[in-house]
This record gives C-alpha cells, structure tokens and sequence, in this order.
C-alpha cells in the first residue's frame, strides 16, 4: 500500500499498491504505496553497528525459541537482530492492554497475511485459520503460548519512534471530461519504463509533448485538484464513477507506478512560505480556500505522479481493503505499514500509541510499506475509507512503541 498523513515531513511518496500515503498518511506526512504503497517524509533511524547477533533479513523461527510461555527474563531467549532493529525478548507482562484488547478483530487480517506466508509462519498459519472463530480468550491464550514477544528497538537502543495514519479516500468521478469534472487520474503511459524520470506534475500539465504521451489514458476525471493530489498521496481510492451511460458503479484505482520525481510536502513548503501555521491536511484545505488561484502553484511544488490501474470490485458488499505491500487486502484499524528492514511481512506487532487524536494499545498486523516509513520504530496506521478516516490519518502524528510477536 502505496500509505500516505500530512504532516511536515508520507505513503506517502506513492502507492505502491496504489497510493500516495504522502502518503496524507496525509497529502504530505505520509506517502505511501499500498500494494505498493507511498511517499513522505522520511525518519531515518541510527544503524550503529551491533555485535549481539548476525543481521538477519526475516529472524529464524528455529533455535532457542522454545521458552514456556511463563518463563522469566532470565530465561528469555537472545536478542535478534534486523537489518534496521533490534529485537529485545521481554515476557508477555510487558505489553500494554494485552487483556482488554479485542484480538479477534485483528485475526482477519493475520487470515490475510496467510495467504502469503513467510517460511517463519508457514507452520502456525493452519492454527490462526482455525482459530479464526475461536472465543478471544482462546485467541489470547494461543499468542502467549505458541509465540514470543519482542520490543522493538533502534540498534543505539531507543525503543520509541513515531505513528502516523492513511486512509483510503472514497470520491466522485466521471468517465468522460465535463464541465465541473476536469481533473484526470491517469493510467501509465507507454514510454514510462524508457523515461526516467518521467515528466513532473507541472510539465505534464504544461509540456505539449507530455500531454501528447497521456493522449487516451485518462481513467476518469474528478471535480477537484485537490481530491486528485489527495489519491496521489495516499496510493489508491475508492471511486464511484458515473459511466457515459448514466450507470453509477464504484471501482477502486489502485496503484500502478509514478513518474519516478521526488515527493515534496505541499505542507512543508507552506510552512516555510510562513503561509500557515497548521500544517494538518484540514489546515492546508483552509488555505487552499482562501487562495483559489494559488491551486497550481501549491501543487506544483509537489513534481510526484502517481499512475493508477483500475480493480473492480464485487457489487452490493463491503468492498475489500486495498492491497498493501504484502500483497494482501489491507484491515482498516488492524493493518499498519512498517520499514521492512525492521519488521517482516505478516508479522504480529502489539502497538502502543498514545496522543491528541487516539489511544491504541492493540494487535496488528504489518502488511505495507511506504518510502517515509523509515526507521526501526516507525509505523503507518491504516485507519481505513472515507471521511471520517481521513480525518484521522490527517492529524496523527504521536509517539509510538512496538513489539514483534514471533513464533517460538
């Protein structure tokens, strides 16, 4: 997922699933790629050398894992290294919440990711489908016993980072240009993979050539640039989309690449313009409501592009989350994108976070990735579809702890 918040740093960057998560893990805190998920500022972590344990890429689930799910610290096994992290073995007491979170909302997702298995978690993925029905208190009672928890550190030791949010935005498109419906998304056009980079934002809107290179692969046209540089930032969106024909139908446009030009914060730059003092994705639209002219000058200092493919989807239900990095449908409030040098693919992180927009202590699942999701202790919350999700993701920005869960 390529998930993006605003924040003045993703994704987002770009989807990779689709995305842009500047990912508003908000239009310039997150960008990100779902699926390939997205862009946005980036948090470099410290990657002082260490000599406690070999760098793993995934860490092996043989060895002296087998501790008892009562054990001490003293009998806790070694820690393990990531290319980016340290995972410090600490006993289940150690996690925040652990009683009186709802677990089972989270084992869907955990279902997904065992779809794609690591080998790590190729044996233990036939026990989390079983226990996909089971009472939560089962649930809980298998983490302590069949896994091990493990804080999740920097390798100079600094065990807290920071959380931020995407969402996937739900809006209103035609197929065909009309007046009020403008703006196009496009699908990638034919010299992508022989340009690189290709075209910035403005030259696309500007450049003859580049417009001549977009010729036909507009996908559908919004009402508003902004909504448009919001499904950039985020990656991917649902759409509903009135057909030539009068039909309505909702799709979602999902990732399919970018223009390989770098992510600028449309946020930051305000900020260092002394244009706004609340870099939030709502304090930018109120500026953007005072300065209507100023539109194409604001975007353009963002030169990323994002190029979308479009996914049916299945008619009257829920529709599926977007795919994130993973490659399975993402779990609104129980998916998160991490630096995947610091946390594999489709494991179970416990998340602590707490401040001005929420409080989470809470299982999830790590199933995306974006280019500002960077660092050991380094998360992007995915809070789900539609408004009342994008106001979250645009304002999160607290602190945040984490812990791997990993088989013994």
């Amino acid at each position: 997922m390529v998930h993006h918040t605003i924040t003045t740093k993703s994704t987002r960057a770009n989807k990779a699933s689709s995305k842009i998560s500047a990912m508003i893990k908000f239009p310039f805190l997150n960008v990100r790629r779902a699926g390939a998920r997205w862009l946005l500022a980036a948090i470099v972590g410290s990657l002082t050398a260490c000599s406690v344990a070999p760098v793993l890429d995934e860490p092996s689930p043989s060895g002296p894992l087998a501790t008892p799910p009562t054990a001490d610290v003293t009998s806790l096994p070694p820690v393990i290294l990531q290319a980016k992290s340290r995972w410090v073995p600490v006993p289940w007491s150690e996690l925040p919440g652990l009683e009186q979170d709802a677990v089972h909302e989270a084992w869907p997702a955990w279902v997904q990711s065992c779809t794609r298995p690591s080998p790590a978690w190729a044996a233990l993925c036939p026990e989390v489908r079983q226990l996909a029905q089971a009472p939560v208190q089962t649930q809980r009672q298998w983490l302590r016993e069949k896994l091990q928890p493990y804080r999740v550190e920097s390798h100079t030791q600094q065990s807290e980072g920071l959380l931020t949010a995407y969402y996937e935005p739900v809006l209103n498109a035609e197929r065909q240009a009309r007046p009020g419906f403008q703006v196009p998304l496009y699908g990638p056009p034919a010299d992508l993979n022989k340009r690189k980079p290709w075209y910035t934002r403005q030259e696309m809107d500007t450049l003859p050539h580049a417009r001549a290179a977009l010729r036909g692969k507009a996908l559908v046209y919004l009402a508003d640039p902004v909504d448009a540089m919001v499904l950039h930032i985020q990656g991917s969106g649902l759409i509903h989309v009135r057909e030539p024909d009068g039909r309505q139908r909702m799709v979602r446009l999902a990732f399919a690449g970018t223009n390989d030009q770098p992510y600028k914060s449309i946020g930051r730059w305000l900020l260092d313009q002394n244009l706004i003092r609340d870099a939030s994705w709502p304090g930018i639209k109120a500026w953007i409501d005072r300065n209507p002219s100023r539109v194409n000058e604001l975007l353009w200092q963002n030169p990323r592009v994002v190029f979308f493919k479009e996914e049916a989807l299945p008619v009257g239900t829920v529709p599926p989350g977007p795919k994130g990095a993973q490659g399975v449908p993402l779990t609104a409030e129980r998916s998160i994108a991490v630096d995947r040098s610091s946390i594999p693919y489709g494991t179970p992180v416990w998340l602590k976070s707490s401040g001005p927009q929420t409080r989470l202590d809470r299982l999830v699942l790590a199933q995306d990735t974006g280019t500002a999701i960077v660092g050991a202790v380094r998360a992007d919350y995915y809070a789900g579809s539609g408004p009342t999700a994008g106001e979250l993701a645009g304002r999160m920005k607290q602190p945040l702890q984490m812990w791997a869960l990993w088989p013994r």
